[in-house]
């Protein structure tokens, strides 16, 4: 039990740490604190507003087609940038993250939001409107906003690190809950233009305000970097094998993941409309799934703090795989509400596991570079995933190949992360 002592000293270390200044290491003691879930509060804010460009876009989408006369082709570049700048700024930003503390990264972050938003509705070409959602958007705002804040929140929780995590990943869902009916509130009194000035200044300032919240370093990191070349640290060799190694094999084990994850999330409109049903009952899945990505997010979170990150991706990839499967078969209205429901409770928590891998088997002083990684590995899978699907469907005339297909990623995913399992039961010959 913690003494009277103990607990005077992590109540001066809580009064103390909104004074620190950037660069200031944490006191330990903090870990698992009131001071980590107010930090924990202030990180789901931060994802909820840094994240929205890409759930913005998707309504914005037949209003920047009809203002600049283009194809819808055209029109769905911003998001093919939006995500290539999410994936390339979670290495980046995690990267300057674990060097000069999340805070500056996330004033950076800050100014891409606004600016992004600000230049977007003043763009007078796709070109333009494209760029900024690519590097500004993309690249800075989400960027600064998923991958760094993962890193950072898994430094601050040990008990419960699976269900801190968990709720700070949270925020890309809530964002995709939030900002869609606000900007079509917005699009239908003030226009779209208006409304992406706004979102820069809502966006902006809120991010910049709450990142002064997060100024202080975390404590673990700047613990591990003081003692990292004195003694061989146990992570050196995550798995029994090299970092390098075991980052590329995580690497493609989330490709696979997300190439399976992507099937139902990008075409179940479209095969709703092939089977017959209005496109609102496919959109309506679509929130379905995602509404039950929060639950699952959570749900997955604590099932980590008991049975470690890799177990619970093995089981999330594996129940994954069931609900592909159960596509096959089933394809009535009321049996696709409840597989979608089903694939968004399972699908929701496999991102998060591999952020608490990385913590796990590897040095925190490399967490948010690693998890960027890691990260990108899924929007390439999920990339590849939307692409592939519709390629498949188009040879084959049907999506029954491009749900076999899936399942066939999902199993690659499967067998790689039960090799790692299997290789923790091997103990290292020294």
């Amino acid at each position: 039990m913690t003494s009277q002592a103990d607990n005077q000293k992590i109540r001066g270390a809580e009064a103390s740490a909104h004074l620190q200044d950037f660069d200031t290491p944490a006191d330990p003691g903090l870990i698992d604190s009131r001071y980590a879930a107010m930090r924990l509060l202030a990180t789901l804010a931060l994802v909820t507003l840094g994240n929205g460009a890409m759930y913005v876009l998707a309504v914005m989408l037949p209003e920047v087609q009809k203002e600049f006369g283009i194809s819808r082709a055209d029109a769905s570049l911003p998001y093919t940038l939006i995500m290539i700048g999410f994936g390339a700024g979670g290495i980046l930003c995690g990267r300057w993250a674990d060097r000069y503390g999340i805070a500056r990264v996330l004033a950076l972050g800050a100014f891409g939001s606004f600016a992004g938003f600000v230049i977007s509705g003043l763009a007078t070409n796709i070109v333009v409107f494209a760029l900024a959602h690519g590097l500004l958007l993309g690249l800075l705002a989400i960027g600064s906003s998923f991958v760094p804040l993962i890193a950072d929140t898994s430094l601050w929780w040990n008990k419960r690190r699976g269900l801190a995590v968990g709720i700070a990943t949270s925020g890309n869902f809530l964002s995709g809950t939030v900002w869609p009916p606000i900007v079509q509130w917005g699009i239908e009194h003030f226009g779209w233009r208006h409304t992406y000035i706004a979102l820069g200044l809502v966006c902006g300032i809120g991010m910049a305000l709450l990142c002064m919240r997060l100024r202080q370093r975390p404590p673990m990191a700047v613990a591990a970097k003081a003692g990292a070349g004195a003694s061989h640290h146990s992570s050196d060799r995550p798995f029994g094998m090299s970092m390098r190694l075991a980052q590329w094999l995580l690497f493609t084990a989330a490709m696979g993941c997300c190439v399976a994850m992507a099937m139902p999330q990008v075409h179940i409109v479209a095969y709703c409309t092939d089977l017959g049903f209005n496109a609102a009952r496919g959109a309506e899945m679509l929130s379905v799934m995602l509404g039950f990505g929060i639950v699952s997010r959570l749900a997955s979170g604590w099932i980590s703090d008991h049975i470690g990150g890799l177990r619970t991706l093995l089981l999330g990839s594996a129940l994954q795989a069931v609900a592909l499967v159960l596509f096959l078969p089933f394809d009535s209205l009321a049996s696709l509400y409840v597989i979608s429901a089903m694939f968004g409770l399972f699908q929701g928590g496999i991102v998060p596991s591999y952020a608490i891998i990385v913590r796990e088997h590897f040095p925190p002083q490399e967490a948010g570079a690693r998890v960027g990684v890691v990260v990108l590995g899924t929007q390439v899978g999920m990339a590849l995933g939307g692409w592939l699907s519709g390629k498949v469907f188009d040879l084959t005339g049907s999506y029954h190949a491009a749900f076999i297909n899936g399942i066939g990623w999902n199993l690659l995913n499967i067998a790689i992360v039960a090799t790692l399992l299997l290789r923790l039961r091997v103990k290292p010959q020294h």
